[in-house]
Formats: structure tokens, C-alpha cells, sequence
């Protein structure tokens, strides 16, 4: 099994930035790619980041390019998201996920889920 708790949600305005961080234990390695989604109230949840098991390779939805960074400490069993130039559109709830071998971007593509950390962006 593997355990996946984010942290580092919270309020902020627009214009703003946060990290959200995502701590893995029990029976991950770095052969997992990992992976950042978000629901918003009354929608799907939906990719938001992806990174290779070894951080060379990221992808990112759309609406996030030139705003979010993902990226990856696998010493610390770590993945982190940088967000930056935070919009009202941003909040959701946010979620990391595991999955063992290559990066992906579908919800049912990984394994294993984080609890999700709130993140809220006031106008």
C-alpha cells in the first residue's frame, strides 16, 4: 500500500501563490509517476500535473501552463506543486496520486489518492 498526504492548501488572493506539497510513504519508490488533480464543487475531478518517476519529463493541463510547476524530491518521497498567478478559478480541492510506471494523465489511471488539500482564491 501506499499513503499519500498533501499539505499546504489554504487562502489566498488572486494573483497569489501556493505550494502544495504531497508526502508519500509505505510502498512507493521512485519508479512511480506521480500526479496533481483538482475538483471544483458540482465538477469532475480533473489532471492538473503529471511527472515522471525520474522528474524529466512533466506536462500540465491547459489552463495551468506558464502558472504551475510540479516537481519531485525523491530522497524526501515528496512532490510538490507551485502555483503561482493563482485565479478564482483555481479553487478546488486538490489531490496528488501515485501510479507505478509511466506518467499519465486520467483520473483511473493511478492507484492510489491523497485525502486532497483545499485551496481557495478570493477575487
Amino acid at each position: 500500500q501506499v499513503q499519500l498526504v498533501e499539505s499546504g492548501g489554504g487562502l489566498v488572493q488572486a494573483g497569489g501563490s501556493l505550494r502544495l506539497s504531497c508526502a508519500a510513504s509505505g510502498r512507493i519508490s521512485s519508479s512511480y509517476a506521480m500526479g496533481w488533480f483538482r475538483q471544483a464543487p458540482g465538477k469532475e475531478r480533473e489532471f492538473v500535473a503529471r511527472i515522471a518517476w525520474n522528474g524529466g519529463r512533466t506536462s500540465y493541463a491547459d489552463f495551468v501552463k506558464g502558472r504551475f510547476t510540479i516537481s519531485r524530491d525523491n530522497a524526501k518521497n515528496t512532490v510538490y506543486l507551485q502555483m503561482n498567478s493563482l485565479k478564482p478559478d483555481d479553487t478546488a480541492v486538490y489531490y496528488c496520486a501515485a501510479r507505478e510506471g509511466w506518467y499519465r494523465s486520467r483520473v483511473s489511471d493511478y492507484d492510489y489518492w491523497g485525502q486532497g488539500t483545499q485551496v481557495t482564491v478570493s477575487s
